[in-house]
């Protein structure tokens, strides 16, 4: 299904909401820079502008369930930064709706403009922000202690890159001369070549080791993070919200923010610190996660870009993601 094709669907969907909530017609803005396959509008409200978004086609009803339950309890909690879900008229916060499910929330006002005009000021800000969100979502009996998953799936995701190469593929044999993408993913290629394979000892001491779980967003980055002036105003896209340890979010939003600066981390962590207890461990366990994340990143994106058929309607965008990781992968040699 086109986003096109999805253009008057959203406002048939719109129908499902009180008219007090909305007014005029949604406007499209497609995947609104993301790559997960969920498509955005904006609404016009009496209250202030809304945010109608359309999940990937095939999302999962059940955490789509538990993503809610997640924003509500931090809306409860007074967490401003959360945008606020709006009701159906059956009272639901979700709409099953030509083969997608749908969500009406506030548009949350800001700009993710850290590395425009960064400070460490907003970076206190945005992980102290971090930290009251796990506050909301503490471990419980519901999650049983277990081994980091996000360390789990950073070493399948070497399995499985170890695996592809072996059976002979090469991404620059997919990339056409005109790839916006081709330059990075050959660089790409050479530093995964021998950098990747380092990822298994990195993480070994974190295989087996139990933590207490909680809600977290594992995609907590640059882009997410909204700032008016100094203030964090909106912490936006929960798609990828997952049980975890809080230092993957930590690792994602400093190494984002700051990457490998050490004032940075420190500067962050005392900010995270001063709501919410994170110990030395934890720390180590984060910076683990950071290097680990933006290796198997690179890797990740060259499958999506060259094997696995993901579409994206903007190649150049998704060029400069792996443009980013690259650059990073290259400043540790």
């Amino acid at each position: 299904m086109s986003a096109d094709f999805l253009n008057p669907v959203a406002l048939e969907v719109l129908q499902h909401y009180s008219r007090l909530l909305w007014s005029g017609s949604p406007q499209p803005l497609g995947n609104h820079g993301g790559f997960s396959g969920a498509r955005l509008w904006q609404i016009d409200g009496p209250a202030g502008p809304l945010c109608l978004r359309a999940w990937p086609a095939g999302f999962p009803p059940e955490r789509l369930l538990f993503i809610h339950l997640c924003i509500t309890c931090a809306r409860n909690a007074g967490l401003a930064f959360v945008p606020r879900m709006l009701p159906s008229l059956h009272q639901t916060l979700r709409i099953d709706y030509g083969g997608r499910l749908w969500e009406l929330q506030e548009w949350l006002s800001g700009e993710a403009d850290y590395h425009r005009r960064p400070s460490s000021v907003k970076l206190r800000a945005a992980c102290a922000a971090l930290a009251r969100l796990h506050a909301c979502w503490p471990s419980s009996d519901r999650f049983n202690a277990k081994p980091c998953p996000a360390v789990r799936r950073r070493l399948e995701a070497v399995r499985e890159w170890r695996e592809l190469v072996r059976s002979g593929w090469q991404p620059l044999a997919q990339a056409a001369p005109d790839d916006p993408a081709r330059q990075a993913a050959e660089r790409a290629w050479q530093i995964l070549s021998h950098r990747i394979d380092a990822i298994p000892d990195l993480l070994k001491r974190w295989n087996t080791r139990i933590w207490p779980l909680q809600p977290c967003l594992c995609d907590v980055w640059h882009d997410h993070v909204l700032f008016d002036g100094n203030h964090v105003t909106g912490v936006v896209d929960y798609g990828a919200m997952k049980i975890d340890h809080p230092a993957v979010d930590v690792a994602r939003l400093l190494g984002s923010l700051v990457e490998d600066d050490p004032a940075g981390w420190t500067t962050g962590l005392t900010a995270y610190r001063e709501v919410r207890p994170f110990t030395a461990e934890e720390e180590e366990l984060a910076r683990a996660l950071d290097v680990a994340g933006t290796t198997v990143g690179a890797s990740v994106w060259l499958r999506w870009l060259y094997h696995d058929g993901k579409e994206f309607a903007d190649r150049v965008a998704a060029a400069r993601r792996l443009e980013v990781l690259v650059k990073r992968i290259e400043k540790w040699y």
